[in-house]
C-alpha cells in the first residue's frame, strides 16, 4: 500500500514537471490543499498594502484606485461573466478581446479558467460538487480559500469549447500574469506623469502603484468574491432556484449589478440582472449604451413570463 502510494505521487509529480498545464494537487489526496507559494502573489497584495504609511494619500490616487475599481469590475461583470460565461450577448472579436483584457487586469485569471468556473458553479450551485459554495464548504472557503486550492486552478476545458476556440483568448488564459502587471506598471506610469507635469495633484508614481494598483485590486478581488460568499447567505429570495442565492442590493453596488444574484440563478441567460426599474444594474445600463453604438449586439432580455414564474413573493 505504501510502495503503490509513492509511486502514485512520484508519477503525478513527474507528470506535473513535465506538463506546462497547470499544477493541480490530487483531489483524491486533499481537495483542500493550498499550495501557498504558487498562490503568494495573492497573498502579497495584501501585504502591500502596508506601503499605504509609506506612500501617503491624496484625493486623486483614491480617486483613481475608485475609478479603476469600477472600471475593472466591469471587465469582470460585463465580460468575464455576462459575455463568457452566459453569452447573453454578442460582439466581435476586437471587443471580445478588449473585454477579455479588461477582466484579465483585475488579476482574477483568464477569461477562459473563469468562465469554465462559473458554468461548473451553475451545474451544481450549492451542492457538493459546487467549488465555493458557503453552505457545503463555509464562508472563507467560499469568499477566498477555493480560488487559492490546487484542485481549482486547472480549467474545466469540457464546459468551454466555445472559447478555446479563440488562440489570442487561450494566451491571455496561458500568460494570465502578463496583463495585471502591465496594469500595475502602467499605474506606476500614470503616477510619475502625474508628478512631473501636474505636480500640484500632490501624487507620485509609488502612491499611485500602491493606490490604483494593489489597494484597488485588493477591494476588487473581495468585491467579486462577495457574490460566490455572501449572495448565498445575505439578502432576499424573489425565486425558488434550488439553491441559496439571494439578491441583495448592497452588492449590486459594489458589483455593478451582480447583487441580484436570485434573479440571476432564476434565469441566467438574460443581459440584465435587475429584472425591475428599481433594481439598479449598472453593468447593463453599460452594455445598452455599448450597444446603441454598435460596439455590442443582440442583448437578450427577460422573458416576462420567466420573470414572473417560480416567484416566492
Amino acid at each position: 500500500m505504501i510502495v503503490k502510494t509513492l509511486s502514485r505521487k512520484l508519477s503525478y509529480h513527474l507528470k506535473a514537471a513535465l506538463d506546462n498545464s497547470t499544477f493541480i494537487e490530487s483531489s483524491e489526496e486533499n481537495p483542500r490543499h493550498i499550495d501557498w507559494i504558487r498562490s503568494s502573489p495573492f497573498w502579497l497584495s495584501h501585504l502591500a498594502l502596508i506601503a499605504i504609511f509609506w506612500v501617503g494619500v491624496s484625493p486623486i490616487a483614491v480617486g483613481f484606485c475608485v475609478f479603476f475599481y469600477y472600471i475593472r469590475m466591469f471587465g469582470i461583470t460585463g465580460f468575464y461573466h455576462r459575455y463568457f460565461s452566459h453569452r447573453s450577448f454578442q460582439t466581435g472579436r476586437i471587443v471580445q478581446f478588449l473585454g477579455a483584457t479588461l477582466g484579465a487586469s483585475s488579476a482574477q485569471r483568464g477569461p477562459i479558467w473563469w468562465a469554465s468556473h462559473h458554468r461548473h458553479h451553475h451545474q451544481h450551485s450549492d451542492d457538493p460538487p459546487d467549488s465555493h459554495s458557503p453552505k457545503q464548504d463555509g464562508f472563507w472557503w467560499s469568499h477566498v480559500l477555493w480560488f487559492l486550492a490546487d484542485k481549482n486552478f486547472s480549467t474545466k476545458d469540457h464546459l468551454v469549447k466555445d472559447l478555446n476556440r479563440f488562440p489570442e483568448l487561450r494566451f491571455l488564459d496561458r500568460y494570465d500574469y502578463v496583463v495585471p502587471i502591465a496594469y500595475w506598471g502602467f499605474c506606476f506610469l500614470l503616477g510619475w506623469g502625474l508628478e512631473t507635469y501636474n505636480p500640484e495633484f500632490g501624487t507620485n508614481g509609488w502612491q499611485m502603484l500602491v493606490w490604483s494598483g494593489f489597494v484597488s485590486t485588493v477591494l476588487l478581488w473581495h468585491g467579486t468574491f462577495t457574490i460566490n460568499s455572501l449572495a448565498h447567505r445575505w439578502g432576499s429570495r424573489r425565486y425558488t432556484t434550488g439553491d441559496d442565492s439571494r439578491n441583495n442590493f448592497i452588492l449590486s453596488l459594489l458589483t455593478l449589478g451582480e447583487g441580484w444574484h436570485n434573479n440571476h440563478h432564476h434565469y441566467q441567460h438574460t443581459v440584465r440582472q435587475g429584472f425591475y426599474w428599481w433594481e439598479i444594474d449598472i453593468t447593463y445600463y453599460i452594455l445598452w449604451t455599448l450597444s446603441c453604438l454598435g460596439l455590442v449586439k443582440n442583448l437578450k432580455p427577460i422573458p416576462k413570463s420567466v420573470r414572473e414564474s417560480s416567484r416566492l413573493v
